[in-house]
């Protein structure tokens, strides 16, 4: 056997320093997030925003926040699973679904800082670039950069759905049209009509129509929530665009009613002083009740005690104190 170099020996691990907890867990990409984060320091105090999109497995985030010592602060938020409310009950996490989040957020946003009529954003749906300009005698346009985490930057990635939701919405982040879908990276040439049937769901549509045509098994398990919501693929086209509109109309957050709890008592079994007055009245009822059982029976409170458990003792004890 040959001669095997040692590469991770005592002096690599005496050396070795450990990564951030968020970059250990696969959070945070401390590398984009060092540049999403810094400022010019002519500009003060001022805040650099961010809008933050992560995909899970049911729901897709959008967040617009800003860095500080004491950690971020979300200034608003907006979710996929909000979009039922707009009209959209299926299909939550394509990329349809996340460009209206993308929507949603820029909206909500606007709304709140009172901008949302000055900046309308695209109303039509082209698919095309689209970029915001400030207008002049106006506050400028929110600008804010986008915050992919660890996610894959590849072509037609759905974190570039809310991207553009976000920026037809009417928000300023900067961008290019190189990783929407419809773009070639060969001719180096952007399709905007392919990207719009992705924001219009036409791709789920088709291979809905595809399934139903070849394998009605597979149709019936893939797409089994859209027939039990009555959902067709000539229907998806109509649907994302009345969820446009809902959207523009009314993106305000509204909060849900606090439940009342009622909260429980539970008895204690430790002592007398943890019980209710009502329950101590009603054992000294008893207590009395036996005190003249045993005074008949030539019987002491004690021998009691020990027939009836130490709990009677303790109640015992309080009576013959008083």
């Amino acid at each position: 056997m040959g001669f095997v170099k040692v590469v991770k020996n005592k002096a690599y691990f005496k050396r070795y320093q450990v990564k951030f907890r968020r970059r250990r867990e696969g959070k945070t990409d401390y590398y984009a997030r060092k540049r999403l984060v810094i400022q010019d320091k002519n500009k003060y105090n001022t805040p650099k925003y961010r809008m933050i999109v992560r995909v899970t497995n049911r729901d897709i985030i959008c967040q617009i926040a800003y860095a500080r010592i004491e950690g971020d602060m979300i200034v608003c938020a907006a979710y996929a699973h909000e979009l039922p409310k707009y009209g959209v009950k299926v299909g939550l996490t394509n990329y349809a679904a996340a460009y209206c989040t993308g929507l949603l957020l820029a909206r909500r946003l606007l709304n709140r800082f009172g901008m949302d009529k000055i900046y309308e954003g695209q109303v039509e749906v082209t698919g095309d670039e689209y970029n915001v300009e400030s207008i002049d005698g106006q506050p400028g346009a929110f600008t804010c950069y986008l915050d992919a985490g660890l996610a894959r930057t590849t072509t037609g990635n759905k974190v570039f759905g809310a991207l553009k939701g976000a920026v037809d919405g009417g928000l300023s982040i900067p961008h290019s049209t190189k990783r929407f879908p419809g773009y070639d990276s060969e001719s180096k040439e952007f399709n905007a009509e392919v990207h719009r049937k992705h924001i219009m769901g036409q791709n789920v549509a088709d291979y809905m129509r595809y399934l139903m045509e070849e394998d009605e098994d597979a149709y019936k398990k893939q797409f089994s929530q859209y027939i039990k919501n009555n959902v067709t693929p000539d229907m998806m086209e109509e649907m994302y665009k009345k969820a446009h509109a809902a959207i523009r109309e009314n993106p305000v957050y509204e909060k849900k009613p606090k439940k009342e709890v009622k909260k429980k008592r539970y008895a204690s079994s430790c002592c007398l002083s943890q019980r209710g007055w009502e329950e101590f009245l009603t054992l000294f009822c008893v207590t009395q009740t036996l005190t003249e059982v045993v005074q008949t029976r030539s019987l002491t409170l004690h021998d009691v005690a020990e027939v009836r458990g130490t709990r009677f003792a303790k109640v015992i004890m309080v009576i013959e104190m008083y």
